[in-house]
């Protein structure tokens, strides 16, 4: 299921919801484009063992690392990291594998982060998004410690969106597109139902795919670990007090159904 937008108001402009999605795309383009050094994504060998594996991975001619199976244009010589290698667990996660893969994240931002930060306020939504990051990629780490793959994207910060997300709005209704094989419908549904339905599947893939490489590259114990943080710091922050606002602001800038637009 893609979201595509949902139906719930914002009262103030979602200025640093954009710039994240401004520095994310910003950051993807350094990466084709310069290259950006490939040494900034978070490798778990790495963090776990204090090894610089620094340009001892297979790169592509456009500088990008290389996964299993795929054919090296050329090996950097080895050198020392330009950064300690704790800084990479920041800034892999404005790093993307792809133009699908930042798309997809870039979307779901879209869709949910604004509302977060309308009801947390933009300093605390900052500290919001990049502590569920942080708390994703480490737990995306402990539970493979020796992988060689380097960890990089937003999901897992935008994972802990989608948890606050789904406490304070769980009746919001939201677009989404229901891809069956080369086509998909849309169907408009209670947001608790998506996210619920989103967090089942990454626990069901972190589960019966423990590692990266049997889960097809994708990190769902960095989703895993974005969400429960998300759900840890919604409450530390009020929850249920912010529920209860969020729900009568709705309330108070609900059109009627004909005339409803969506954020």
């Amino acid at each position: 299921m893609i979201p595509l937008r949902d139906n719930q108001p914002t009262e103030k402009f979602p200025a640093v919801t954009i710039a994240l999605i401004a520095l994310n795309i910003v950051m993807f383009l350094a990466q084709w484009k310069l290259p950006l050094d490939p040494s900034l994504a978070a490798v778990p060998f790495e963090i776990t063992h204090h090894v610089d594996l620094v340009g001892r991975l297979p790169l592509s001619e456009s500088g990008h690392v290389l996964m299993r199976g795929q054919h090296a244009a050329h090996v950097l010589p080895y050198g020392v990291s330009p950064h300690p290698l704790w800084i990479t667990i920041f800034t892999s996660m404005f790093m993307h594998g792809g133009l699908m893969h930042l798309g997809g994240n870039m979307l779901f931002l879209w869709v949910f982060g604004n509302n977060i930060e309308d009801a947390l306020g933009r300093a605390r939504f900052v500290f919001f998004y990049l502590t569920c990051g942080l708390a994703a990629t480490v737990l995306q780490i402990a539970t493979d410690p020796n992988s060689l793959i380097p960890v990089v994207g937003a999901s897992g910060a935008i994972a802990g969106v989608l948890a606050a997300y789904y406490l304070l709005y769980p009746s919001a209704r939201v677009l989404t597109l229901v891809p069956i094989s080369w086509f998909g419908f849309f169907v408009e549904l209670r947001a608790g139902w998506v996210l619920a339905f989103w967090f089942a599947l990454q626990l069901y893939q972190g589960l019966f795919g423990i590692g990266m490489e049997r889960a097809g590259g994708v990190a769902t114990f960095a989703h895993i670990g974005g969400f429960l943080m998300g759900l840890l710091l919604i409450h530390l922050f009020g929850g249920r007090r912010l529920a209860r606002r969020q729900s009568r602001r709705a309330e108070m800038f609900t059109a009627p159904p004909i005339e409803r637009g969506y954020s």
